[in-house]
C-alpha cells in the first residue's frame, strides 16, 4: 500500500507484497479411536515432518504419497500446530495485509477442536487473538496507532448470520470499491484486552448451530467465521491508514449421510453443507486452471472467502483428517483437496488510505494534549516559529494575471474575516510546517531557474543582433521574385516604429489595405538606409520581460490551477487538464512550464505548440 495527491484529497493505494504467495497447507491427523482392528486400524502414516502417506484403495499393498508444507501426526500438540504455521502468518497484520486460517476436514476429524481447543489446551483462536493484541500494544507508538475489533458469523443454510448480536435476518455480502469483501450490518465489537473478547466470543460461540449426529455428539452444522479487524493510524504527515483483516475459518464437515443417520431438518442442513464445500472444491479447480470465470458466487461461504482463495490474503489450510479406515474416502477426498489448494496463488498487497491532511493539523487548544499530541519535526525544533505569511507576500502580484490576482486577494480577504479580529492571518497553505518549507525552498528554486533563463535570453538576443550586423548586405531579389517570409527574433528596443505603425504587446503591427478592406500584418522594419536596397521581411519581435512574465503565469497555472481552470489554456480539454493535474499529485510542482511534455499522453510536439500559442495569448494581456 505512495504518497501521497497528494494529500489534499483521500487516496486509497495498494502497495504489493514482495512477491504473489502461495497458498499455504498443512495437515493434522487426529488421534485414532476405537480398537484400531478392522474398521477402526489405521489407513494413514507420516513420512517425516512434511509428508505422509494413505493406503492405496485399489491395491492395499501400495500406498500414495502427499507432500504438504507441514504434517503434525497424531502425537502434535495445539501449541505445535499453532507456532509452526499459524503464528508466522500473523505479522502480515501489522503490515496492512490480510490472512486468512482455515480448517478444512470431514465431519469428525477435530476442526473445532483445532480451532477452538479447550481452556488447557486453547486452539487457534484464542491464540491468535491473544498475540494479535499482544503485537499491537508492543508495535503502538509516536509513529503508529493500532485498534482491534472483531466480528463473528455463521453460515447456516446459506444464510449470513450475526452470532453477536443473534436474529433470523439474512446479511447480504458485498464488494466494495476497493475490492474488498465486506457484509453491510454485521456487528463489529472493539477489544482492547482478551477479556474484552472472551465476553463477546463465549456467549456468541454458544449461538452457532450444533446437533448430534450418529458420527458425532456435537457436529458443526454451519460454518462459522470470526474476523479480527487490525487499523492503524500514522501519528503523523502524511498520517497514513492501515486496515488488515485476519479470517478464522472453522468449516462444517463434509458428511455421509448414509453413515450419519440425518433424516429431516439434520438432512436439509448436511446438503447445504456438502454443496457450499463443493462449491468450494470447483473454486480452487477454476483458479488452478485459469478459467475465465471463478465460481465465488455460486456459494456465501467461497463469496466469503472470495479474499482468501486467489485473492489479497496470506491464506493458510489447516486440513484435517482421521486415521480409521471407516473414514477412508473421507480423508481420501480432503487430502486430494489440500494438495490442489496449495497451488493457489494469492497477491498480497498492503492497503493503505491517505486522508486529507488539513483536517489532522492540531488546532491551538490541543497543542498541549501530552502524549497524543503530534511529534514535532526537525525543523519546527531548530527554527523558532515565526507569523505565517498570506501567499500574496510569497508571489509577486505584478506577474499574475489580473483576475487571478484579484481572485488571491479577495480569498485571503475571506479567510482573514472567518479567522476572526485577531492579528494573526490564516494561511492560505494550509500544510504542515515541513511541506509549508518545502514548498517554500521550491518557489525559490523556481524563481533562481527563471532569473537563470532570463540572462540566457539575452545572451542569445544580444548574439542574434552581433550576427545581423556582421551579415553581408542582402542581394536585391528579381522584381518577378516575391519577397520570402522570414521571422527573426530581436531585441525590441532595435525595432524602428514607422509611420502608419503601432505597438501592440511588443510586435510591430502594420495597417495595410488589400481589396478594399484593411488588415494588421507583423512586418520587421529596417534603417531609413537600408530602406531602399530590399524589401521588408517579415519579423516578430517579442520584450524578454514580457515573455519571461508569460511563462511564469501559465507556470503558475499548471502548479495551482483546477481542472476548471486549466481548461481556459488554449488546446487544453478537460482529458488533458485531469492528466495535468494527475501528474501533478504524483509528481509535485512542475519546474519549467516545458515540463508540460512529460505528462503521459501529451507529445513534445503538443506541448510546444501549447506554450506558443499560450505565451503569444497571455503576451497581449500583459500590457
Amino acid at each position: 500500500m505512495t504518497t501521497h495527491q497528494r494529500l489534499s484529497r483521500t487516496d486509497f493505494r495498494r502497495v504489493p507484497a514482495n512477491a504473489p504467495a502461495r497458498v499455504r497447507v498443512c495437515v493434522r491427523l487426529r488421534p485414532g479411536v476405537g480398537t484400531g482392528q478392522g474398521q477402526d486400524a489405521p489407513c494413514v502414516r507420516g513420512v517425516d515432518s512434511h509428508s505422509l502417506e494413505i493406503l492405496n484403495w485399489r491395491n492395499e499393498m501400495e500406498t500414495m504419497k502427499y507432500h504438504f508444507d507441514a504434517f503434525y501426526d497424531d502425537t502434535s500438540t495445539q501449541h505445535d500446530v499453532y507456532m509452526g504455521s499459524v503464528k508466522p502468518v500473523l505479522r502480515y497484520l501489522l503490515e496492512g495485509q490480510n490472512a486468512s486460517i482455515l480448517a478444512y476436514g470431514p465431519t469428525g476429524a477435530g476442526k473445532t477442536h483445532t480451532m477452538l481447543g479447550s481452556p488447557d489446551q486453547p486452539g487457534v483462536i484464542p491464540r491468535a487473538v491473544r498475540d494479535v493484541l499482544q503485537m499491537t500494544r508492543d508495535a503502538s507508538g509516536d509513529e503508529w496507532k493500532y485498534s482491534v475489533s472483531m466480528s463473528y458469523l455463521e453460515i447456516y443454510q446459506e444464510k449470513v448470520l450475526d452470532l453477536l448480536e443473534p436474529s433470523s435476518h439474512d446479511l447480504p455480502i458485498r464488494e466494495d470499491q476497493k475490492h474488498q469483501i465486506l457484509v453491510p450490518g454485521l456487528t463489529q465489537r472493539e477489544i482492547t484486552s482478551f477479556s474484552d473478547f472472551e465476553s463477546h466470543f463465549l456467549p456468541a460461540s454458544c449461538n452457532r448451530t450444533v446437533a448430534s449426529t450418529q458420527l458425532n455428539q456435537r457436529s458443526s452444522r454451519s460454518h462459522a467465521v470470526l474476523l479480527v479487524w487490525v487499523s492503524q493510524t500514522q501519528g503523523w504527515p502524511p498520517y497514513a491508514r492501515r486496515a488488515a483483516k485476519l479470517c478464522l475459518i472453522d468449516l462444517a464437515g463434509s458428511e455421509d449421510n448414509r453413515r450419519t443417520g440425518n433424516k429431516g431438518l439434520r438432512l436439509k442442513e448436511s446438503g447445504a453443507i456438502n454443496t457450499s464445500l463443493f462449491v468450494l472444491s470447483k473454486v480452487v479447480d477454476a483458479l488452478n486452471q485459469g478459467l475465465p470465470r471463478v465460481p465465488y458466487r455460486d456459494s456465501k461461504l467461497t463469496r466469503l472467502l472470495q479474499d482468501s482463495l486467489g485473492g489479497s490474503a496470506h491464506s493458510l489450510i489447516i486440513a484435517n483428517i482421521a486415521p480409521e479406515k471407516r473414514y477412508y474416502f473421507d480423508t481420501l477426498t480432503s487430502l486430494n483437496f489440500a494438495a490442489k489448494s496449495k497451488k493457489v496463488i494469492n497477491k498480497p498487497f498492503t492497503q493503505e488510505t491517505l486522508p486529507d491532511v488539513a483536517s489532522k493539523r492540531p488546532s491551538a487548544s490541543s497543542s498541549d494534549a501530552g502524549p497524543e499530541a503530534k511529534r514535532p519535526c526537525p525543523e519546527e525544533e531548530q527554527q523558532p516559529l515565526v507569523e505565517e505569511k498570506p501567499l500574496s507576500s510569497l508571489l509577486p502580484l505584478e506577474n499574475l494575471e489580473p483576475a487571478l490576482a484579484e481572485r488571491l486577494l479577495r480569498l485571503e480577504a475571506l479567510e482573514k474575516q472567518q479567522a476572526g479580529s485577531g492579528s494573526r492571518v490564516v494561511p492560505i497553505l494550509n500544510t504542515p510546517r515541513r511541506e509549508r518549507l518545502g514548498l517554500l525552498k521550491q518557489l525559490e528554486e523556481t524563481r533562481r531557474e527563471l532569473m537563470s533563463l532570463k540572462e540566457k535570453q539575452l545572451e542569445i538576443e544580444a548574439k542574434v543582433l552581433q550576427d545581423k550586423e556582421c551579415a553581408p548586405a542582402p542581394r536585391v531579389p528579381a522584381k518577378s521574385a516575391r519577397p520570402r517570409k522570414q521571422a527573426v527574433v530581436l531585441p525590441f528596443q532595435q525595432v524602428l516604429t514607422p509611420e502608419k505603425s503601432q505597438e501592440e504587446d511588443g510586435i510591430i503591427v502594420i495597417s495595410r489595405k488589400k481589396g478594399g478592406r484593411k488588415r494588421k500584418v507583423r512586418k520587421e522594419t529596417a534603417s531609413p538606409s537600408a530602406e531602399n536596397e530590399a524589401p521588408l521581411e517579415w519579423e516578430v519581435a517579442v520584450r524578454p520581460d514580457l515573455l519571461a512574465r508569460s511563462k511564469e503565469n501559465i507556470l503558475a497555472l499548471l502548479n495551482t490551477g483546477s481542472v476548471k481552470a486549466l481548461m481556459g489554456l488554449h488546446q487544453i480539454g478537460k482529458k488533458k487538464a485531469q492528466l495535468i493535474v494527475d501528474w501533478r499529485c504524483h509528481h509535485g510542482s512542475f519546474k519549467k512550464v516545458e515540463d508540460l511534455e512529460k505528462v503521459e499522453g501529451v507529445s513534445a510536439k503538443q506541448a510546444a505548440s501549447f506554450l506558443k500559442v499560450n505565451i503569444l495569448s497571455s503576451i497581449g494581456n500583459l500590457e
